[in-house]
């Protein structure tokens, strides 16, 4: 059922939506089962620091997420190899240990995850696959007037369209995540200091045009412009009269001494 373009309630941006709040949720869930299928015997227990860390982590985040019904869930994966970590539509997170020693401590975590959850606040998911939807009808009806192979069509969509669309909603995210990091007095600079130190870890990267994700000079340059406002966030949230601190986990206070 087509609708009407809808407008993100934290930035203010508009954006096409054809998938309901149900159909993304279901599509999480399902989701949800493949990346347990597939990660069998290498998630951690719930009793693990690693995931005691991450939970404490989240536990903050969450209340500056506005996610109605969200049944939240930790997993942390065992794969020092894999730099990465997402939140699925309904609350369920999964953290790759690769990306423990880039985040160094509690605020390069929470900016991580601030991240993540801004996807799933901001609805990212269900716009992806609305714009899919988008893309290959343009394609179909391109492919038919002009009578030509859909792979031209696709490309100029996918480079003009759907590339674009992906860094936007990336930088959406970078943008909501670090508020809400703030917000949950956790410390803003960290998530400036953590796409600089991703920045050194980026090898052969593709130009930023070609890519679904702004540059990490890119994003650390657009966090550090909302770093003003960020702090303003992080002092009316009455942190400044908190004792925080950042406590670095066994397990990448390990990593980092190898």
């Amino acid at each position: 059922m087509f609708r009407q373009p809808i407008t993100s309630a934290m930035t203010g941006r508009r954006r096409f939506n054809c998938i309901s709040s149900e159909q993304e949720l279901q599509m999480g869930n399902q989701s949800y089962k493949e990346v347990l299928s597939s990660s069998h015997g290498k998630i951690l227990p719930e009793h693990h620091p690693t995931t005691a860390l991450v939970k404490r982590v989240l536990d903050r985040l969450i209340p500056q997420a506005p996610i109605v019904g969200a049944n939240w869930r930790v997993h942390v994966i065992k794969d020092d190899g894999m730099i990465n970590a997402f939140v699925l539509p309904g609350g369920k997170v999964f953290v790759y240990t690769g990306i423990l020693p880039v985040c160094e401590d509690e605020d390069g975590l929470a900016a991580v995850l601030g991240h993540e959850i801004a996807h799933v606040v901001a609805r990212h998911p269900a716009e992806r696959m609305s714009n899919s939807l988008l893309t290959i009808g343009a394609v179909v009806l391109i492919s038919a007037m002009f009578d030509i192979s859909g792979q031209i069509p696709s490309l100029l969509l996918n480079l003009m369209y759907s590339l674009p669309n992906s860094r936007t909603q990336e930088a959406e995210a970078d943008e909501m995540g670090l508020m809400m990091m703030s917000k949950a007095c956790y410390n803003p600079e960290a998530a400036a200091r953590l796409w600089s130190r991703m920045q050194r870890l980026e090898k052969e990267a593709p130009p930023q045009f070609m890519s679904t994700h702004p540059s990490s000079y890119n994003r650390e340059e657009a966090i550090r412009d909302r770093l003003h406002k960020a702090q303003n966030v992080y002092e009316q949230s009455g942190c400044d009269s908190m004792q925080t601190y950042s406590e670095i986990s066994p397990y990448i206070n390990a990593r980092l001494q190898r």
